[in-house]
C-alpha cells in the first residue's frame, strides 16, 4: 500500500495552502481597490512630469523642474546640515548658504 503521509505530499494541506493563497489575494484586492485611483494620479504625474523633462531637454529649454523643486527646499533645508555632515563636510560646501 501506498501511503501520502509517507512522501510529504498531503493533499488536504495544499488544499488549504491554495485556498489561503486565494483569500490573501482577494483580500489585498479589497484592500488596494480603494487607493488605485490615487496611485494611477501620482503615476501619470510621475509620468507628466518625466515627459516634460525628456522633451525639454532634447529641445535644448531649460530645466522646467527648477520651479517646482522650490517647493521642495524648505524641507531639504532641514535636512542639509545632517546631509553633510553625513559626507564627511564638517562645514556647509555652499559658500552662500551656512547652516551650521
Amino acid at each position: 500500500m501506498h501511503d501520502d503521509h509517507d512522501t510529504g505530499h498531503d493533499p488536504r494541506r495544499e488544499k488549504i495552502r491554495a485556498w489561503l493563497s486565494q483569500a490573501r489575494f482577494f483580500a489585498e484586492e479589497v484592500y488596494s481597490s480603494r487607493y488605485r485611483g490615487a496611485i494611477a494620479r501620482a503615476r501619470r504625474d510621475e509620468d507628466d512630469l518625466f515627459m516634460l523633462l525628456v522633451f525639454s531637454e532634447m529641445m535644448g529649454v531649460p530645466n522646467p523642474a527648477a520651479y517646482y523643486t522650490l517647493e521642495l527646499q524648505p524641507l531639504l533645508l532641514e535636512r542639509f546640515h545632517d546631509w553633510h555632515t553625513r559626507m564627511g563636510m564638517e562645514r556647509s560646501p555652499l559658500d552662500h548658504f551656512r547652516c551650521c
